[in-house]
């Protein structure tokens, strides 16, 4: 999460001193927000952090289909699994 009070930086200060700033994203993990004229312009993040933020969000993804299945499951809108082998099996040409 984002520190108000410490992650914020402006573009220039950035390029100022990047030594400095790499060190702050590698001890505290967090990102830097970096502003042009006083407006968020972009975000700077290590790569450890960044990995984590995307399996975070694979995570989300997978947790959202499950809700998204067992919300079909109350609502009626499944098939039995033997049917749709069958028509799979149709639709390609296999046989049993």
């Amino acid at each position: 999460m984002v520190n108000l009070s410490e992650d914020i930086r402006s573009l220039t200060d950035f390029k100022r001193d990047t030594a400095a700033a790499l060190e702050h994203l590698r001890s505290t993990g967090r990102p830097l927000v970096l502003t042009v004229n006083g407006k968020a312009e972009l975000v700077v993040q290590d790569p450890a952090s960044y990995q984590k933020l995307l399996e975070l969000a694979d995570r989300m993804e997978a947790l959202l289909a499950v809700e998204r299945g067992l919300k079909d499951i109350k609502a009626g809108r499944t098939k039995p699994l033997k049917e749709v082998l069958e028509n799979l099996g149709k639709k390609n040409g296999l046989r049993r």
